[in-house]
């Protein structure tokens, strides 16, 4: 044995072996490449991806901690998600949660709502604007 040395199993390790995946196809939108992390909540990804966003609350991407998936302008693909275990809290990211994991929680922001109000784009007839007033 070496100092420092790290000695591991000869067989891989399947990672979120029993955790239930959800497969969802996403496309950007947006003009710039945009890459998610390992780790982050998928719901609050960046508005210019284009997917079922309820589908994503409560998971994060179903690859390796420290990877991440890129998407090219215009990237259409298809992801694997899988739920947060633990505690199942999730804080930070773009405070949409900020508390347990409640599937009574999701919602798309309205115009009422300042703070989340047009962060995944225009919403019907309710259209609003960046600040969360309704446009005219």
């Amino acid at each position: 044995m070496i100092p420092g040395e790290i000695i591991t199993k000869s067989n891989e390790v399947e990672i979120n072996k029993h955790h239930p995946e959800t497969v969802i196809e996403v496309k950007n939108t947006g003009d710039r490449p945009i890459q998610v992390g390992s780790h982050f909540h998928f719901f609050e990804a960046n508005p210019a991806l284009d997917f079922e966003r309820e589908m994503a609350y409560g998971k994060h991407l179903d690859i390796p901690a420290g990877a991440a998936v890129r998407f090219e302008p215009g990237d259409k693909k298809e992801i694997q998600l899988v739920e947060y275990s633990g505690k199942r809290r999730i804080y930070g990211f773009h405070g949409m949660v900020n508390g347990p994991i409640d599937e009574e929680r999701v919602y798309r922001p309205t115009g009422e709502d300042d703070k989340y109000a047009g962060v995944f784009g225009d919403e019907g007839e309710e259209n609003v604007n960046k600040k969360g007033g309704k446009r005219s």
